[in-house]
């Protein structure tokens, strides 16, 4: 049997795991302490996973893309789109943009339905009556009915629209709100075009758009083409507008009580209005 000395045995001790040590190459070391790929943070064509504006880890971030997609089949500016072009440019819009939310103003339900199920978004459509009766979307046909939509990147809690109480020609006017699992009022319309003088059809929905967003209170965001310039905000909201597009400048508004709003305006290809960007920060 042999015996070692307590000395003996520490020294014996030190040099078996300086040996180890050498065994061990220095990036399976540092790989043990700092994992990456599938287990670590993961990094997109915007930055990081958490960015400032809008990215899933920042639940303070808010933005909202507004369009109006001319899409109905029967207005002049319905070549312009290229059909199915104008779809494919909502989408590509909110794939790159990461928007929370989307309001889309002269869209068709099954168009609405085609763009949620490519993005991954929930949505509420408000049919607009025509004549009468809602207005069959043509050129091509089963593309659903004429209106106006909500998209939410968050689960929709409820929603709710309604008709305004005039209209001129034959097409009638609406908005639309929905609540998010966030507790965000998301709101969209699109006013009548007889001009914004006082007594006009679209002075008098700007008046009760203004009485319904008061009622939404805090976290209210809405946009729209509302076919004028006054802003139609009830007090304690601010204003923003695209009077930097290129098209019908300065008649697509976006109003709310969020906080630091920036307004970014995008030419769009294939619609005869520009896109609008808006990003916010969620009050506590």
């Amino acid at each position: 049997m042999i015996h070692f000395t307590a000395a003996r045995l520490r020294a014996l001790t030190l040099a078996l795991l300086a040996f180890a040590a050498v065994l061990v190459p220095p990036t399976a070391a540092s790989a043990a302490g700092h994992p990456s790929g599938p287990s670590g943070p993961s990094r997109g064509a915007h930055g990081s996973h958490a960015s400032a504006h809008g990215g899933r880890g920042d639940r303070a971030a808010f933005s909202l893309l507004q369009m109006n997609l001319c899409s109905s089949g029967y207005a002049g500016c319905y070549a312009r789109t290229e059909y199915p072009k104008v779809l494919d440019e909502v989408v590509d819009r909110v794939r790159a943009h990461r928007v929370d939310a989307v309001t889309l103003n002269e869209a068709c339900s099954a168009d609405v339905a085609e763009i949620a199920a490519r993005t991954g978004y929930r949505y509420r459509f408000a049919t607009v009556v025509y004549r009468g009766a809602p207005l069959d979307c043509k050129t091509p046909t089963g593309r659903g009915v004429f209106g106006n939509a909500v998209l939410t990147k968050d689960a929709i809690r409820s929603s709710e629209d309604a008709a305004y109480s005039v209209f001129s020609g034959v097409e009638e006017r609406r908005w639309l709100c929905v609540t998010t699992a966030r507790g965000v009022n998301v709101c969209g319309s699109h006013l009548s075009t007889d001009g914004e003088a006082a007594g006009s059809t679209n002075s008098v929905q700007c008046a009760e758009l203004a009485a319904v967003l008061a009622e939404r209170g805090r976290r209210t965001i809405f946009a729209g083409d509302v076919n004028r310039h006054a802003s139609c905000a009830p007090g304690g909201m601010w204003t923003l507008t695209d009077d930097a597009a290129t098209q019908s400048p300065g008649i697509q508004h976006v109003y709310g009580n969020l906080a630091a709003p920036e307004v970014t305006v995008e030419p769009a290809t294939y619609t005869d209005h520009d896109a609008v960007l808006v990003r916010a920060r969620l009050r506590r």
